[in-house]
């Protein structure tokens, strides 16, 4: 089996153990569950943003631990003071070190929080509304078309946006009107391999009123400004971050490189 295969199989007895350990009905009285959703598509289209959607990421499949002992409410703090425009929490502990406790903790910040995890039931939504998160991740990779209609359905109905993933033309079917954002990963999930070029060819072939994101192997500026020139507007950037000792620093002087191009 290839990574995405496996963190798949890994997810889907995950998400039985949890259905066991706490049943959906519970997720409902939550205190969290009731609270009115923040809008990352609204905060990307707000003029000036910054389209930075700032991720909390402790290791990765490909690369093992990148930070492993960062303190997500320092981190996330520091990447709402500077000027994200929305965060990003890992919250699959067996491949990427994050945890629901994560989320949580970012919650203390009013902004935007996607929840990144690999969603496959409609169980995890629940728990994302339910940990405080205000958008879900659905990756078109590990899922049929259909089945993205209907978790986006549901997610929608919880008062939760949507981002869908793609990478590879033939998932472009799987883009609905469901969905409030379209990201395209610049890193394969099968290989690891990123490929900035093949994700601009991409979000050319998606509908122009499409909410566009690039994701994963953005290192340095001028690959923001090669996006926007090509009508993306969000950027999910974790790994250059987090890589750095201080990675609220490091985020730091990323906007500034990115808002003031003569300093």
């Amino acid at each position: 089996m290839n990574i995405l295969q496996k963190i798949i199989a890994h997810k889907e007895e995950e998400v039985a153990v949890r259905k066991l350990m706490v049943p959906e009905k519970d997720l409902f009285d939550t205190s969290y569950f009731a609270r009115r959703c923040l809008s990352l598509k609204q905060n990307l289209l707000t003029d000036n943003a910054t389209g930075l959607i700032a991720e909390f990421k402790r290791k990765s499949p490909s690369k093992g631990f990148i930070n492993e002992h960062a303190d997500v409410l320092s981190v996330t703090g520091a990447y709402t003071r500077f000027g994200a425009s929305g965060l990003s929490v890992l919250t699959d502990h067996e491949f990427f070190g994050g945890g629901t406790d994560d989320l949580v903790a970012a919650r203390v910040n009013e902004i935007p929080i996607l929840r990144k995890d690999f969603i496959i039931d409609t169980y995890q939504i629940s728990a994302a509304k339910a940990m405080g998160a205000d958008v879900i991740l659905l990756i078109a990779a590990c899922l049929k078309p259909a089945g993205v209609k209907e978790l986006a359905r549901y997610a929608r109905k919880l008062g939760l946006e949507v981002l869908l993933e793609l990478h590879g033309e033939d998932e472009l079917n799987s883009v609905c009107d469901e969905v409030d954002m379209v990201g395209i990963n610049n890193r394969d999930l099968k290989s690891f391999k990123v490929d900035i070029d093949r994700s601009l060819r991409l979000g050319k072939m998606l509908p122009q009123h499409v909410v566009k994101i690039a994701e994963s192997g953005i290192s340095d500026v001028a690959m923001i400004h090669r996006f926007k020139e090509a009508g993306f507007h969000g950027f999910l950037v974790g790994e250059a971050f987090m890589k750095a000792q201080h990675p609220g620093e490091a985020f730091r002087d990323f906007v500034t490189s990115l808002t003031n191009p003569k300093i």
